[in-house]
């Protein structure tokens, strides 16, 4: 049998595409043995075969084309292991990096499994609540693209990427505003942290204690009748209101286009 192989012979052998091995020809990675000056077909041999596998275990690897081909070049034993020692650390970050993405799906999932099967609506309790880490911009906000607005300015000062907390947004009315009865004034707007972001350098804490809580299927726009329920709920049971309240929707509509499924919850410090 010739020892020589096609472009296309060598993109089944290898399952590697014809356009890769074009570029890897262009940049001087991995070229052929032969080209047709006629024709221009490439022609490869089995000698380079283990060439080309050193190339697919490097780039499993994570490793850079630029890094490959230095190393093709050159085949120092020292510098390959500061490569392959290099690349681990990178790996291992990316590791970590994974783990907190999927910690961040598993409490999302649980979190709206939990808001989908919530019994108690409508229904004021007092919960004991653990302390929890927040980022917050205090500003008055009054309507929904104030409350956009806020967002945005927040993320900018704390250089803090939210597109990956969805859902962990909440807003605040002062105690005096609640005591007042006037809920369409919002004093902050916050994102709760995960154990990740703890350690931010703009971070504050919203401390354990008991708090008067209602969950109701709708949004924002829906909260002063529910801060009138714990309200009434706190006057016939002599609680006093201690802090500003805490309103966050968990499901909105840009997860649920069935209102049914829309879940906020209103919870207020108290004594």
């Amino acid at each position: 049998m010739e020892n020589k192989f096609s472009i296309g012979e060598i993109s089944k052998l290898f399952k590697i595409p014809i356009k890769t091995l074009r570029y890897y020809d262009e940049i001087g990675l991995f070229k052929p043995m032969h080209v047709n000056k006629d024709t221009g077909y490439r022609y490869y041999s089995t000698e380079q075969f283990e060439h080309l596998h050193t190339i697919i275990y490097l780039k499993i690897l994570g490793m850079p084309l630029k890094l490959i081909k230095s190393h093709l070049k050159y085949r120092d034993i020292n510098v390959f292991l500061e490569l392959l020692k290099k690349q681990q650390k990178l790996t291992e970050i990316k590791i970590d990096e994974l783990e907190e993405i999927r910690k961040k799906f598993e409490d999302r999932i649980i979190e709206i499994e939990e808001a989908k099967n919530v019994q108690k609506l409508e229904c004021v309790m007092v919960k004991s609540i653990p302390e929890r880490n927040i980022l917050r911009l205090k500003e008055k906000i009054c309507s929904e693209a104030e409350l956009e607005l806020s967002l945005k300015k927040l993320d900018s000062k704390t250089n803090t990427n939210f597109d990956i907390i969805i859902g962990k947004v909440g807003l605040t009315i002062s105690m005096d505003h609640i005591k007042q009865m006037h809920f369409n004034e919002y004093n902050s707007i916050f994102v709760l942290l995960e154990k990740g972001f703890v350690d931010h350098e703009n971070a504050e804490k919203i401390p354990q204690g008991d708090y008067a809580c209602i969950y109701y299927r709708g949004d924002h726009h829906a909260s002063p009748k529910y801060y009138k329920m714990i309200l009434a709920y706190l006057e016939k049971n002599s609680y006093d209101i201690i802090g500003d309240s805490i309103e966050r929707t968990i499901i909105n509509q840009f997860i649920s286009i069935d209102k049914k499924h829309h879940l906020t919850e209103i919870q207020i410090p108290i004594k």
